[in-house]
């Protein structure tokens, strides 16, 4: 571990012959190729067209890694070196596609300019640090190849993705965003904020001891949190409704329910009471607001209807909690 964050054990990059040079590039060119079909996989479903740009990248990587290994059959022979970039320092890396999932589509193709620039800038660099002719050319050579990707990789996506197929795979995109995090969080901070009203302010109000309301909001607001985390997960699996990993609703929709009672919860750590239930109201105002904002924004909800269903529904149980703490 400590040899990968400090490079004990890697090579520095001015210390590699031109043979070892050409064996990375041929790696190097094979784990993009491998990167770029793991791309269009994940995005087959989803995205089919863009799906077809990065299948052609990854043929055109299979192409340019074809030709490294002629040449250096040409030059060195059969045997090539096994040196991958984790073997030298300073040299970029890439992340495998599992650790940038879900594929979401400009976040994809981000990365893969990001590929192209690093490759591109590495080698540019590495030619101005080399003093030897043969090796020189070698590097701008691949550094024009890397290049000369960036424009492919244009062209490519000109072919495939017009202008409507961006505007649908945008939509998409959106889609699913809203249907795994939006309206799972938004059902988790309308049930933690509204649901926890009423046993806050009626243990505030029954007891007027902060310390004992706000474990009446701690226990209100984590238990709800974990019960709607779990109800979401085992509801939906996102299999037949297309709502996404049930995991990260389960996460969302816990998470925002807690913090929804949390809150008005965390006030009453104030020790004054009449100050603490001033604050925690404030906090309550600001909380049905923003759900009704989310709502309008993302739910296509009139705002003035969001809010006055919002606000009427909060008022009514922060009037029973009232109620029935002074009961």
């Amino acid at each position: 571990m400590l040899s990968r964050v400090f490079g004990f054990g890697r090579r520095p990059f001015d210390s590699l012959s031109e043979q070892e040079i050409l064996a990375l590039a041929i790696s190097s060119e094979e784990d993009d190729g491998r990167i770029y079909r793991a791309y269009a996989d994940g995005l087959a479903e989803a995205f089919p067209q863009s799906a077809k740009v990065f299948e052609a990248m990854a043929e055109e990587e299979d192409g340019h890694r074809d030709a490294l290994i002629e040449l250096f059959r040409k030059r060195f022979g059969e045997r090539i070196p096994l040196i991958r970039r984790e073997h030298v320092k300073g040299y970029y890396e890439r992340k495998p596609d599992w650790l940038v999932r879900p594929l979401g589509i400009e976040a994809v193709r981000r990365q893969a300019e990001a590929m192209e620039r690093q490759a591109y800038l590495f080698y540019v660099e590495a030619a101005k640090r080399t003093t030897d002719a043969s090796t020189r050319k070698l590097l701008d050579d691949l550094a024009a190849a890397e290049q000369g990707h960036q424009s492919s990789a244009h062209d490519l996506e000109q072919k495939h993705v017009t202008g409507e197929v961006k505007e649908e795979e945008a939509t998409a995109e959106q889609r699913q965003f809203i249907l795994t995090y939006v309206q799972p969080g938004l059902a988790g901070l309308m049930d933690g904020s509204v649901s926890t009203l009423a046993p806050i302010f009626a243990a505030a109000f029954a007891t007027h001891d902060t310390w004992q309301t706000l474990l009446v909001g701690l226990a209100a607001s984590i238990g709800a949190g974990i019960s709607m985390g779990f109800t979401e997960v085992a509801s939906d699996d996102g299999k037949l409704s297309g709502r996404g990993s049930p995991i990260k609703r389960g996460l969302t929709v816990g998470i925002m329910t807690t913090l929804g009672g949390l809150g008005h919860a965390l006030p009453y750590l104030i020790p004054h009471f009449w100050t603490a239930t001033a604050v925690a109201a404030v906090v309550v105002f600001f909380e049905l607001w923003a759900i009704a904002f989310v709502q309008n924004r993302y739910m296509q909800t009139p705002f003035l209807r969001a809010a006055f269903q919002v606000v009427l529904g909060g008022a009514l149980v922060f009037a029973a909690g009232v109620l029935i703490g002074n009961a």
